[in-house]
């Protein structure tokens, strides 16, 4: 699933380790999600949204 995390990230200037701080996660996990080698659980994927202050659709991007 493509995602804009590093986009989003450095539009805030959040290191991985600071994203994954914020919604308790590993570094390893964030790296893993922005490579599109794991998709997050919903859990996840609502905490990310809610850590940009967006809804996931503008997070997570429909590949179709």
């Amino acid at each position: 699933m493509k995602n804009r995390i590093t986009e989003l990230r450095a539009e805030r200037d959040w290191t991985q380790a600071d994203l994954a701080r914020r919604i308790s996660v590993s570094r390893q996990t964030i790296i893993a999600i922005e490579k599109g080698k794991f998709d997050p659980s919903l859990p996840v994927a609502f905490r990310l949204a809610k850590a940009f202050d967006l809804t996931i659709e503008e997070v997570f991007l429909d590949e179709q």
